[in-house]
């Protein structure tokens, strides 16, 4: 692929990524604000209820940055930059998988490729180190529980990889239906088992934090990661497919010039 079709993907995926990241803003507005606000106010009542009411009031006075200017401004601007980077990683990802998962149109690699990076980046990790509201985890593990989960994406970005080639280099043998079941499959099975040594959270949340809070909140965290690669898979194919259906129409007149005549 030519380093100007690559670029011309990168700026797509760029905004793509922005355009992804308005809608996932919206979401992350309209339901996931809520439950982070209702965190909040579970904090505060078991500060206030503890004694430790003037505290939390100097905490709160001392915040460089105001909750409105959080929740509006300040979010936008992390979940469209968040966006636009992801969209330019992915649409790196997208030239190098263009015409190497099988006879796939642009855009049906794209949606292959939202869909691979929603599942290794961030769903696999998720069921693993599901995300949990601010001020409600313990501070003292912080770093150890951000540590763990990059690790669970690196391994779950990895073992994506591992099963893309296995599956390819089965499809000969097993046909491409039953490559992509096996490679899967075998995805499936060694993620379970690295679930299952690697270390768990079970301090990530405070005790006596309402279950029902937790849950929606974790719950509007997998809506937003999912409308942001949904939307960038759709919008980025489709811009994908205009810049490179009419250079794929331009090079076969070339092609059948060159082409022996028979007869």
């Amino acid at each position: 692929m030519y380093a100007s079709t690559v670029r011309g993907l990168l700026v797509r995926g760029m905004l793509a990524g922005l355009i992804a990241g308005l809608l996932a803003f919206a979401v992350a507005y309209v339901v996931g604000e809520p439950p982070v606000d209702g965190s909040i106010a579970v904090e505060e009542a078991q500060a206030a209820h503890a004694g430790h009411g003037a505290v939390s009031e100097e905490a709160a006075e001392e915040e460089a940055v105001s909750r409105p200017v959080q929740s509006t401004a300040g979010l936008a601007t992390g979940v469209l930059v968040y966006g636009v980077a992801l969209g330019g990683i992915a649409s790196l990802a997208f030239s190098f998988a263009l015409g190497r998962l099988g006879r796939f149109s642009p855009r049906a690699t794209a949606a292959l490729t939202a869909a691979a990076a929603f599942t290794t980046v961030y769903l696999v990790p998720f069921l693993k180190y599901p995300a949990t509201p601010p001020a409600v985890g313990n501070p003292d593990t912080i770093g150890k529980r951000t540590t763990l989960f990059f690790l669970m994406i690196l391994l779950s970005v990895l073992l994506g990889i591992a099963a893309v080639i296995a599956g390819r280099r089965l499809a000969p043998r097993l046909g491409n239906w039953n490559a992509t079941l096996t490679a899967g499959a075998g995805f499936v099975a060694v993620v379970a088992v690295a679930c299952l040594f690697l270390p768990t959270n079970d301090d990530s949340v405070k005790a006596g934090f309402p279950a029902a809070l937790l849950w929606e909140f974790r719950i509007a965290s997998l809506a937003i990661q999912a409308v942001l690669w949904a939307v960038f898979g759709i919008v980025f194919g489709v811009l994908a497919q205009r810049l490179l259906a009419p250079r794929a129409a331009n090079t076969r007149p070339a092609v059948e010039q060159t082409a022996p005549a028979t007869g």
